[in-house]
């Protein structure tokens, strides 16, 4: 079983670094929709709701990238946990207080008419790839990553 923990980490990475990729790009492409779906779901100042609409899409890609790469495992992991942790909060909270939104989890969001909302899969999604966030905290170790390629040249070379 040992000798696959590295192909699941693969497939953990690419999947988690890609599906925050993708989320961080689409929502980069319209910033004031990703502020917009920030504010709807009413948790915090307006303000605050603003700056976190700019800048989630760059730590998305950010995040993205590091993890499609192979590089900073671990820590990429942590925080793809924590914004998992926080949309699957975030998302539970709008269910809860029966708001009807779209979560902006890949561009959009904001209010939709009432009864339309469906957070259940965005919950199963959010909760899956945070398992598989959860999974490279404990297994970094990964086939064809960065990370992988320079603890073998500093083994080779030290």
């Amino acid at each position: 079983m040992k000798k696959y923990l590295p192909w699941i980490g693969l497939l953990a990475r690419l999947i988690l670094g890609g599906v925050l990729l993708a989320a961080g790009l689409l929502k980069y492409q319209h910033l004031d929709k990703s502020q917009m779906a920030v504010r709807a779901y009413e948790l915090l100042p307006i303000s605050v709701a603003n700056l976190l609409g700019i800048v989630l899409p760059f730590i998305e890609i950010a995040i993205g990238i590091l993890l499609v790469i192979g590089a900073a495992i671990r820590i990429s992991a942590i925080v793809g946990a924590a914004l998992m942790i926080a949309f699957i909060i975030g998302i539970s909270q709008a269910w809860a207080r029966g708001l009807s939104i779209d979560c902006g989890c890949f561009g959009g969001g904001g209010q939709v008419a009432p009864g339309t909302a469906n957070y259940l899969p965005e919950l199963l999604r959010d909760g899956g790839l945070a398992l598989l966030a959860i999974y490279l905290i404990r297994y970094p170790q990964s086939k064809f990553g960065l990370d992988r390629q320079i603890s073998n040249g500093e083994k080779n070379h030290g």
